[in-house]
């Protein structure tokens, strides 16, 4: 999920046969109208913008296998796409999904308005090998706490660090040709956050009505394979405190001989990096595809 935006995902949400289809049972899980809660939120990663991005994904993975006539193996949820996937791998209801990802948002929310509100994380592109080594040791000998939080690909990374050394950060990634991009407020994926996981599964994961999925799933964290409901919510905890490694997930669906890959939702990363689109063949269901006429229409 990268920030979601009420202009770029609203007419989707209103518009699209799919969206339509889920949206009632939303509202009526949340208690409230999501679609106007989203219109107002104004924030990138509101609740209700975390939660119209939920309903989004779910709404194009069916639009994928009814339209597009995608038959899923195995599914794999990337960061916040592990929100989508319990409901779609059929751990969950859509309607517990729902709740679910409204109430780690609160949970999320409350935690950092509170706790390492100085740590941020960024992401970051083209960074060589070597170079980011020396740049990271660097940061250690200075003592400067920094933590990988996700990687994407070959030099395309997220580092979690102290927002007091984010300029210098930013700074010493330029002169190693590498592009910063977007700085995350608050931060992700660190083990930093151990009291969020013991919160949020005291106060979300551990009472969620997981059943054992009925489609397979690869961890994002690893690639290990998820099988159990007791292994997603092991999962659905590592969210806060381990990295995400796509590279290894990818690797994990490429072992057990996927070569397509339907990347469902918004998405201006997981399906574009060379990682996914050398070894698979990508297909977007995005909005954009979604919301265009059949042919003959």
């Amino acid at each position: 999920m990268g920030p979601v935006r009420f202009p770029d995902l609203g007419r989707f949400l209103l518009l699209n046969s799919f969206a339509q289809k889920l949206l009632p049972a939303a509202d009526e899980a949340l208690g409230y109208s999501l679609f106007d809660a989203f219109r107002e939120s104004g924030e990138d990663y509101s609740e209700a913008a975390q939660v119209a991005f939920m309903v989004a994904c779910t709404a194009l993975a069916d639009w994928a296998v009814e339209e597009l006539g995608a038959e899923p193996e195995v599914c794999v949820g990337p960061s916040f796409g592990e929100k989508p996937l319990i409901g779609f791998c059929g751990a969950l209801d859509f309607a517990d999904a729902v709740t679910a990802t409204a109430r780690l948002a609160r949970c999320t929310a409350a935690y950092f308005a509170t706790e390492h509100r100085d740590v941020v994380t960024q992401s970051f592109v083209r960074a060589p090998a070597e170079a980011l080594r020396e740049l990271l040791a660097g940061m250690d000998e200075r003592g400067e706490w920094h933590e990988l939080s996700c990687r994407l690909d070959e030099g395309f990374a997220m580092v979690s660090l102290h927002e007091r050394h984010l300029e210098d950060f930013q700074r010493r990634l330029r002169a190693i040709g590498s592009l910063p991009l977007y700085t995350m407020r608050p931060p992700m994926h660190s083990s930093l956050f151990g009291g969020l996981r013991e919160r949020a599964g005291r106060e979300v994961i551990g009472s969620l009505p997981l059943r054992d999925p009925v489609l397979p799933v690869v961890a994002d964290q690893d690639g290990r394979e998820i099988r159990t409901a007791e292994d997603l919510r092991a999962m659905l905890l590592d969210h806060f405190t381990r990295p995400v490694d796509w590279p290894a997930a990818l690797g994990a669906l490429r072992e057990r001989g996927v070569r397509k890959l339907v990347i469902a939702g918004p998405d201006a990363l997981f399906g574009r990096v060379e990682c996914a689109t050398r070894d698979f063949e990508i297909t977007a269901a995005d909005p954009k595809h979604a919301m265009r006429p059949k042919a003959g229409v």
